[in-house]
């Protein structure tokens, strides 16, 4: 039996569907939280589960995006965007940076994708969710060096987060202190 949905990765077809998997999972899980479609940072993260798919995933990812000397670095940025187009009411999206996650054994998931929310959008949402307000499948992201809010559903094999533009800019030069991934 197959744990794991795409794991492991073996070439770049598998990795392209595995994004766009994630990319139509994670605008299920925004709609199914706020009912309509947030903005779409750019970002997407897949999500390894084993080693060696790592270490493959890191050889095509290092084929489709540009280098970089920031040795923090977390998201690579496409040569060329990945662009999934509109299925029924979900809107066509660009990707630019890809993230690949090293393995972690408390994540099962396929990947993520950051959304955004204007500045005084998101501390209003925030502000509610702190105050006790339930948004079914959001929830308070559980890390201090990121303020963001995490899309889940335990029958959704993906994860969204919720933040503000520029920290979903920001997050892409950001390694986690917290889990070294």
């Amino acid at each position: 039996m197959k744990l794991y949905k795409f794991s492991p990765i073996k070439n770049k077809k598998e990795l392209i569907e595995a994004i766009k998997h994630t990319h139509f999972e994670c605008y299920k899980l925004c709609k199914q939280s706020f009912g309509y479609y947030l903005p779409n940072a750019g970002n997407i993260g897949i999500f390894c589960h084993y080693e060696e798919e790592y270490e493959k995933l890191i050889k095509i990812r290092k084929e489709i995006t540009e280098s970089s000397e920031n040795f923090n670095q977390k998201y690579f940025k496409f040569y060329n965007p990945i662009v999934v187009p509109a299925k029924n009411d979900v809107p066509q999206t660009t990707y630019t940076y890809l993230y690949i996650r090293k393995p972690d054994p408390y994540r099962s998931q396929v990947g993520d994708v950051d959304f955004y929310l204007e500045l005084d959008e998101y501390k209003k949402l925030k502000t509610t969710m702190q105050a006790g307000k339930n948004i079914k499948g959001a929830r308070l992201f559980d890390r201090k060096d990121l303020d963001m809010i995490e899309l889940y559903d335990p029958d959704v094999d993906t994860l969204g987060y919720v933040s503000t533009h520029k920290m979903s800019q920001m997050v892409r030069t950001k390694l986690s202190d917290a889990t070294k991934l």
